[in-house]
């Protein structure tokens, strides 16, 4: 696929609505924001972002989570994996990731999302404090032994090109705004997940 560049003709003009993200934070009780989790495949974005939503959503928190396999059924099923391709996935969903913020929820992203830049426009497209990185730091021998979709396996022997960790680069974030170490339990990094989005003002001290 050639290059994708987004534009928006000089006739689009942005329609504000009455109702803003601001009364809707007030309606559901908490601020609404993005915590984008980060990693290799098979790190354990996913299942902590689920385990992660489920914990808010039992707390009464408005929630939805977006994944890296289910919006390539919908959204992103017109892309392939080139570098070009998984940018644009990537821009995609930021841009839906702040509509859903706008619509007062907390949404949470598992996206293995490698290049840096990429991550770093979605965080400056939104308001400060509204985009929560969380790198899920986890060693590429443990990813690939656990392997929940055999796809290191294909990318050793040569049958699964440009895979993020074997032949295409992933850029860990530098600062990220919060770090969980993958290996740990499951548990462990949602105790430290809750914790911290205190500070966010998602949920009580």
């Amino acid at each position: 696929m050639s290059e994708i560049k987004a534009s928006v003709s000089p006739d689009i003009v942005w329609h504000s609505h009455v109702l803003g993200k601001a009364q809707r934070e007030a309606a559901n009780g908490h601020p609404a924001l993005v915590i984008w989790f980060t990693g290799l495949s098979g790190s354990g974005k996913s299942t902590l972002a689920g385990a992660l939503e489920q914990a808010l959503f039992s707390r009464g928190i408005k929630t939805y989570l977006l994944d890296g396999d289910n919006v390539r059924h919908g959204l992103c099923s017109d892309l392939g994996f080139s570098e070009t391709d998984r940018r644009e996935n990537i821009r995609r969903v930021g841009e839906i990731s702040k509509l859903m913020v706008d619509a007062g929820l907390v949404v949470l992203t598992a996206f293995i999302s490698p290049d840096k830049k990429g991550r770093q426009k979605i965080r400056e497209s939104m308001k400060e404090g509204t985009f929560i990185e969380v790198h899920v730091d986890t060693p590429l021998e443990v990813c690939e032994a656990r392997d929940p979709k055999g796809l290191y396996k294909k990318a050793r022997a040569g049958e699964l090109r440009h895979f993020t960790g074997i032949d295409a680069a992933y850029e860990a974030p530098e600062q990220p705004d919060i770090y969980l170490d993958g290996s740990q339990p499951v548990g462990i990094s949602i105790e430290k997940l809750l914790f911290i989005l205190k500070n966010y003002g998602i949920l009580p001290e």
